[in-house]
């Protein structure tokens, strides 16, 4: 069930509150101010996919901004047994309109066609200067198994969804967000998996620098061996001396080869394998394996040494990590009425 508001019916001297906590309420709380006095029409359709929340905004030119206020009062309603919104990572996708995201030190304009990604545990703007329309998925940041130091190389930035992975994921969202499919729980949430999984590619496309030792002939084999180590992350053995033996080449050479790519090898087996992990956590269920079995599953011989590595590159242990709220967020989400007799809803 979609949940459709619109200040249509609103009258105009209320439309920029009524919209205001429309948003605050089905998203996340910002500020929101208008250019100039003149009519303001703005219309939200948003509903849930699995842990995703997928939505499409038409409105008129307005500006968007959290605060570190807002981030703080929601952790603290969440500290008192409250839902919080402080933990999603956005992707949307600009249809038509501009925009102007600032969020990390960076401002970057988004046309249309143009992905662009913000983290709602930080402070961000977002200014439209015209009528647009936007479609927006927001993750919850426990699902989306990246790295902090990784995810903080994309935020605030647009990207082009004209090629590579960023077309991939702007059709992907543009065909999901114009008819969410009605389908069973466990159909959503690989539906749900496939934009995280496709978010999490992307990052990666975006944050890996290419190879500067022998560009040319390397990369291939830079290619070869980052493919031998995600086919290989169970094996417990795997280390840069079995890479090295199965690529018949010297581990000083193949240190020599990832020099340029911003990761030791050993880094990268590790971040894979944690990668692996932290996506297997966040979708289990009350039948999964217990968080040992998983860390085994992807190489992890010793579990407190697992635990450590876990807990430094997502800020949570592994058992926090699954047990976190706000992933399992109820299928509902703000029902019909939350809004008073201005809100709608409509049927997908």
């Amino acid at each position: 069930m979609a949940l459709v508001l619109t200040t249509a019916s609103v009258p105009d001297g209320e439309r920029l509150a009524y919209w205001r906590d429309a948003l605050g309420r089905a998203l996340v709380p910002t500020a929101v101010t208008v250019p100039g006095d003149g009519p303001f029409e703005a219309r939200l359709r948003t509903e849930r996919l699995g842990c995703l929340r997928v939505s499409t905004v038409d409105a008129d030119a307005h500006r968007l901004r959290r605060t570190p206020a807002h981030i703080a009062d929601e952790r603290a309603g969440a500290d008192a047994g409250g839902a919080s919104g402080a933990d999603y990572v956005a992707v949307g996708v600009q249809r038509t309109g501009t925009a102007t995201l600032i969020q990390d030190g960076r401002r970057s304009v988004v046309e249309e066609g143009d992905l662009f990604v913000h983290d709602t545990a930080r402070p961000y703007s977002l200014d439209f200067p015209g009528r647009f329309t936007a479609h927006v998925v927001h993750m919850p940041r426990r699902a989306v198994a990246v790295p902090e130091e990784e995810l903080r190389q994309v935020t605030g930035t647009a990207i082009g969804g004209g090629d590579g992975v960023g077309a991939l994921l702007a059709n992907f969202l543009t065909s999901l967000t114009a008819s969410v499919p009605r389908c069973a729980p466990a159909v959503a949430a690989r539906l749900a998996t496939g934009v995280v999984d496709l978010f999490a590619t992307l990052v990666d496309e975006r944050t890996r620098r290419p190879s500067a030792v022998g560009a040319d002939a390397a990369d291939p084999l830079v290619e070869r061996v980052r493919d031998h180590i995600d086919r290989s992350l169970g094996d417990p053995d795997l280390s840069p001396q079995s890479l090295a033996a199965a690529h018949h080449i010297s581990v000083r050479y193949l240190h020599r080869l990832f020099e340029g790519e911003g990761v030791t090898v050993a880094r990268l087996i590790q971040q894979r394998r944690l990668e692996r992990c932290a996506r297997e956590l966040a979708r289990a269920d009350a039948t999964a394996a217990t968080v040992s079995a998983v860390a085994q599953r992807w190489g992890f011989a010793n579990p407190a040494h697992f635990s450590r590595v876990f807990r430094a590159a997502y800020g949570l242990s592994p058992r926090e990590w699954r047990r976190a709220e706000g992933f399992a967020v109820p299928d509902g989400g703000p029902g019909p009425g939350t809004l008073g007799p201005r809100s709608s809803a409509a049927s997908a």
